[in-house]
Parts: C-alpha cells; structure tokens; sequence
C-alpha cells in the first residue's frame, strides 16, 4: 500500500479543521464578530493618522480631535449593537416602521432650512450646532432594510405574485431613494437601490424581474450624469487621468500615487506624504489610499479580506436561517456593505468616478459609523437565531437557570435546617 503524501496528509487535516471550526454552530456569530472588531480598531488607527495633520491645522494643535470623535461614535454605536442584538424579532419589526416613518421626515426636513449642502450635496441636517449633524440618509438604509425584512415576511406565501414582491416594498424604498437623489447624493442612492435589489433577489425575485429593475436603474444612474454638469465632470476626468489635474482628477490621482508608493508593505504607520495637504479627504473617503501607502499591498489584502469575511458570514447567515424576516435583514445587510465597500475601493483605485462613499467602518464619519454599528447589531442577532445556534444559547441559558435555582435551593434548605 502506497503511503500518503507527507503534504497530502496536512492540507487534508488543516480541510478537516477548518470544516470542523465552520461547523459550529456559533461560528456566523463569531466570524461577524472578529471582523468588524478588527476593522473598527484598523478604522480608527488610520483615522488618527491620516486626520492628525488637518486635525493639528483646523482645530489649534489637537491632532487628536477626529480620533476623538470616531471613538465616542464608536462605543455609542457598540451599545447600540449590543442593544439591536438583544432586541427580540417582534421589537426589531415595530422599530422598523418607526424607523422608516422616522426617515422619510428627516430626509424631507433636509429641504428644509435645517438642511445644509456640503460638497455639493444637500444630504445633511443642522440641529443647532456643527457638533450635532447627521445624515439620514445612513440610517434610512438601516430602517428600509428592517421594514422591508418585515413587510416581505409578513407576505411570505404571496411572494410568488408580482405585485405582493413589489408593492409596498418597491414604491415606499424608491421614495427614500428619490429624496436622497435630490439631495445630489448620487453614490449613497446607488448603494440604497443595490440593497433593494439584493434583497429582492434574496426573496427568489425572477430574474426578469430584477433584470427590469437593472434596466430602470441604470437609466437611472444615466439621467443622474447627465442631468448634472458636476457628474460630468467627474466622468470626463475618470475617462481621461490627464484632464482637470487641479480639480476633479485631483484626488483620484493623489489617492493612486499613495497606493502605488506604499508597494509591498508600506512606509509604515504615519509615514503618509499625501496626507500633507494632497489628499482633501484623507480620513474619510480616501482613507484606503492612505492604509495602502502606509500598510502597502500586506495592508490593503488584509482589510479586502476582512470584508470578504464579513461578506461570507452574512450570506451564511441569511442561508441558515430558517425564520424569513432574519434572512432578510441579513442579506439587506450583507449587500449594503459589500457594495457600499465596493464602491469605495473602486473609486479609490480609480475603476470608477469619485462617488463620495465612505468605506464602512473604517471611514471617519458619525452618522455612518453609528448606522453601520446598528446594523452589526442586526446581523449578530440573526446570527444567534441560526437554529444550531438557538439551540446552543438555549442550553447555556436553562443550564445557567438551573445552577442558579440549585444554588438558591440549598442555601434555602440550610436556612430551613437551621431554622
């Protein structure tokens, strides 16, 4: 009999590990968990380096003051985690109404003479201070994930039917996706209409149908160039790197040449020369050209892969759920950040125009970090209501009641017997 290959025997008992560790049932929870985790702590490490030196010129010396902010949007959005895991299906369902009634007035009040344009996009809301703006638009697409999640559960046996796939869904997620395309926010529509489509084709949509909707969509996006002369710069300069140096291919360019200096593995932490003044939007939404120049490609793959596991957990967790409004929210979830990061390293390697999208939970940003952070949340609640997982947690739950009940039993017995 023919021995087994020394490297043969390895690479089938690292397989076996591997399919052994995935087959836990706690295993969507954790890998969520240990992804997110890790690129909060790269988001804020980049933050502070690539903000401290417009931080040091804006805001009298303190280098710090954008890490200070990502840090307290960063434990406000983990309570906030920690409360939207633990929030029952029934809870999360009536929130999701709210949340979309919620949305629909802050957008509106964005036309309003509390909106405020920034970069050409009238997507902010003042609330008396320069401290206290948000951007609704983040957590609209949080609340159009848990209504719809909600709405198409509700319609599970109908869901064969046209019309109960796409009404209300359709018409009421299209009205917030007009009010942020009004805004001029371009970038953040195109993300909010992928969730809508990917949780369609979650639902088993036809593929005519979602093929329609790409169609709509596209002239959609088609109408948004052309109907505004700021896009069209933007496109001309994507089409030609030589063009408007000084404007539109300004940041596109920087943000290539401090990727293509970072080579293999950076020049190392802090050490950005771009950040100096050559990159306007070094910490937001070229805050990837940044890690690339100091992490190099090492950097850059490293984070790649965290969001490719985050991507990969998400759709695990959407297959394995056996309850319809967890799998829906998990796919709405798993395609907002998947795109949403597509988008952004796209433009950022200059493979599409400058969209203005922020890489999700990496950027600085409050409103998007706390969206992101509550839609964490979502998905680690779906992860610990995957079957395997319910069983595991109820267990460790009926164990802990029955030491505790055992516990209070014998100390009531010896009261009793010394009584």
């Amino acid at each position: 009999m023919l021995a087994t290959p020394p490297r043969a025997g390895m690479t089938r008992e690292v397989l076996g590990w591997l399919r052994a560790v995935l087959d836990r049932p706690m295993t969507s929870y954790h890998l969520v968990l240990g992804s997110v985790a890790l690129l909060l702590i790269l988001g804020l490490m980049m933050v502070l380096s690539a903000s401290s030196v417009i931080a040091y010129v804006n805001f009298d010396g303190d280098s710090y003051h954008y890490l200070k902010r990502q840090a307290a949007f960063v434990v406000a959005g983990v309570i906030g985690a920690v409360v939207m895991m633990r929030l029952p299906a029934k809870a999360l369902r009536a929130l999701g109404w709210f949340g979309m009634g919620l949305a629909l007035v802050l957008l509106t009040l964005t036309y309003s003479s509390l909106g405020r344009e920034i970069n050409g996009n009238r997507n902010w809301l003042y609330l008396g201070s320069d401290a206290f703006t948000i951007q609704p638009a983040e957590f609209a697409k949080l609340a159009m994930i848990v209504w719809g999640a909600d709405v198409l559960a509700r319609k599970q046996r109908l869901l064969n039917r046209p019309m109960h796939l796409l009404v209300p869904y359709l018409p009421v997620s299209g009205l917030l996706i007009l009010l942020v395309v009004f805004q001029g926010d371009a970038g953040t529509a195109v993300v909010m209409a992928a969730i809508v489509a990917g949780v369609l084709f979650i639902v088993g949509a036809p593929l005519r149908v979602l093929g329609l909707l790409g169609g709509v969509g596209g002239l959609g996006v088609v109408g948004l160039f052309v109907t505004s002369p700021n896009r069209m710069r933007r496109l001309a300069a994507f089409l030609n790197s030589g063009a408007d140096l000084d404007g539109a291919n300004d940041q596109t360019n920087a943000g290539l040449e401090a990727i293509a200096s970072g080579g293999w593995w950076g020049v190392g932490l802090g050490g950005s020369r771009q950040k100096w003044g050559s990159l306007p939007e070094a910490h937001t939404d070229f805050i990837f050209a940044v890690l690339g120049e100091e992490f190099g490609l090492f950097g850059s793959l490293v984070v790649l892969g965290l969001f490719l596991v985050l991507g990969y957990a998400g759709i695990r967790i959407a297959t394995r759920s056996d309850d319809p409004f967890a799998r829906y929210i998990a796919g709405g979830v798993t395609t907002w950040f998947m795109v949403q990061a597509l988008i952004n390293l796209a433009v950022v390697l200059r493979l599409l125009p400058v969209a203005g999208v922020p890489l999700p939970l990496v950027s600085y940003g409050g409103s998007a970090l706390l969206a992101n952070l509550l839609a964490v949340g979502l998905l680690l609640g779906c992860a610990r209501r995957e079957p395997a997982a319910r069983k595991v947690l109820a267990k460790r739950s009926s164990g802990g009641r029955a030491r505790v009940s055992t516990v209070v039993g014998s100390r009531t017995g010896r009261a009793r017997a010394r009584g």
